[in-house]
């Protein structure tokens, strides 16, 4: 009996054991936002979570997440406009408690426009974790005086420069002629005025465009020849091309670069929340931040994060961004329905007028 009793005893905690070392963070993430080193890092820290890592995107995320009511994963990296109408459509997601986040780490520039973007209710479901920005860059040597998305219509630069005939040209132009196209998403009627004078615009410019750009590497090939000196970019296309040539920096306009934030936000049926609240710690960690930064190429939304970069990228970005800058990003906003097809219409006026595809 003595015998019998002890095996069970022995049983038992191998079960338990066995039960406590199962917990697995389900992480549904960008590509290059788990790198390997760091889970592993994690999980020797934390010897009873394995983290199991989905890569995914923005719209796989939100059906992924609306197929099974926000089960599945325990915790999300959507970005921060991404968020506020998944969740009011479908209800995935769940508030975060921010007494178990570590928030005095992030720039609270970055941390503000998440929570204005994605509080509902009066609850917070989501905080910032990587960011970039679009905005503007210029061969320095050639082109030393560009500050705004206007300047690329600037006659002087006829037949020099580039722009990508996506949303955020038109938000940037909107910017630039005084508008402010995100309060405008309240008034179809009115951001469709707005849409209409941008359209003119960039028609207007279409002689200045040296070609239309569709992916980096065409836009960098351009740049690097000198077939152009100024173009509407992301920021890391700009960043790989200050390594090769520091002439070629990014430049915010003065209007402010156009941000994106990748976000934490909890799924609905997170069954690991406490897991996933000690990677999102772990994460804001600046030895971390350093080994996330060098996989992602992105900037962490922690105090001082551009500068535990890798070295390459920490020039560029500094040659780019000064503090004010960072303060005076305009946050892509949440995006109302309706809004994605008036401008898709815009774009395609604006493509059978300048004659790209």
């Amino acid at each position: 009996m003595i015998i019998r009793i002890a095996m069970a005893g022995l049983l038992a905690a191998t079960v338990m054991s066995a039960s406590a070392q199962a917990e697995t963070l389900r992480l549904l993430t960008w590509g290059s936002y788990a790198p390997d080193e760091l889970v592993k890092k994690f999980e020797e820290k934390y010897p009873d979570i394995k983290v199991e890592v989905t890569f995914s995107n923005n719209e796989e995320m939100i059906a992924k997440l609306r197929a099974t009511g926000g089960a599945g994963f325990d915790l999300a990296q959507p970005s921060h406009d991404r968020i506020f109408a998944a969740q009011q459509e479908y209800d995935i997601y769940k508030p975060l408690d921010l007494s178990k986040i570590d928030t005095s780490q992030m720039q609270a520039k970055l941390l503000d426009g998440v929570k204005a973007n994605t509080t509902i209710d009066g609850e917070v479901y989501a905080v910032p974790h990587q960011w970039g920005t679009s905005g503007l860059m210029a061969d320095k040597s050639k082109a030393p005086d560009l500050k705004g998305w206007g300047d690329l219509c600037d006659p002087k630069y006829k037949g020099k420069t580039s722009m990508r005939l996506k949303r955020t040209i038109l938000l940037g132009t909107a910017f630039d002629m005084g508008e402010d196209p995100f309060a405008a998403y309240a008034d179809l009627a009115k951001y469709q005025q707005i849409l209409d004078k941008v359209a003119d615009k960039l028609i207007s410019c279409k002689d200045n465009i040296k070609a239309y750009w569709k992916g980096g590497d065409d836009l960098s090939a351009m740049m690097m020849s000198g077939e152009i000196v100024a173009s509407e970019t992301w920021d890391s296309t700009a960043y790989k091309l200050f390594g090769q040539n520091q002439n070629i920096v990014f430049v915010p306009p003065k209007t402010g670069a156009l941000a994106w934030i990748d976000t934490f936000a909890l799924p609905r049926k997170a069954k690991a929340d406490e897991a996933a609240y000690k990677w999102i710690n772990f994460v804001l960690e600046p030895e971390n931040v350093k080994m996330m930064s060098a996989s992602t190429g992105a900037i962490a939304a922690v105090n001082g994060g551009k500068d535990l970069l890798p070295d390459d990228k920490k020039a560029a970005v500094n040659a780019a961004f000064t503090d004010a800058d960072i303060d005076n990003l305009k946050f892509f906003a949440n995006i109302p329905p309706g809004v994605e097809d008036m401008e898709g219409k815009t774009l395609e006026k604006i493509k059978a007028a300048t004659g790209s595809e």
